[in-house]
């Protein structure tokens, strides 16, 4: 199994920066194959932020395309999520999702429990 637990969310005014980390750990674990960041806003879906594969290639909400940077660190057992130029209407618990790879194969879809990301206007 991967634990996941996100940090660095907070408060921080209209055009302010943060940069979330989710570090992943396990008894099996050996590294991080793909990752993803979410947000949840209360009374609605679930929407996909940011995306990462394995391969290094990348994947953007529209929303938040050229403020936002998702990166792996294997080295430190690590997903960043760099947001820049943030707005009001990026308020959300963010949490983390990944993939893995354990000692006996390739484990999927390990989450978080998300950390509050609060932008004042």
């Amino acid at each position: 199994q991967v634990q996941l637990v996100e940090s660095g969310g907070g408060l921080v005014q209209a055009g302010g920066s943060l940069r979330l980390s989710c570090a992943a750990s396990g008894r099996m674990f050996i590294s991080i194959n793909n990752a993803g960041w979410y947000r949840q806003v209360p009374g609605k879906q679930r929407e996909l932020v940011a995306a990462i594969n394995s391969g290094g290639s990348t994947h953007y909400a529209d929303s938040v395309k050229g403020r936002f940077t998702i990166s792996i660190d294997n080295a430190k057992k690590t997903v960043y999520l760099q947001m820049n130029s943030l707005k009001p209407e990026d308020t959300a618990v963010y949490i983390c999702n990944a993939g893995a790879s354990m000692t006996w194969g390739t484990m999927g879809d390990s989450w978080g429990q998300g950390t509050q990301v609060t932008v004042s206007s």
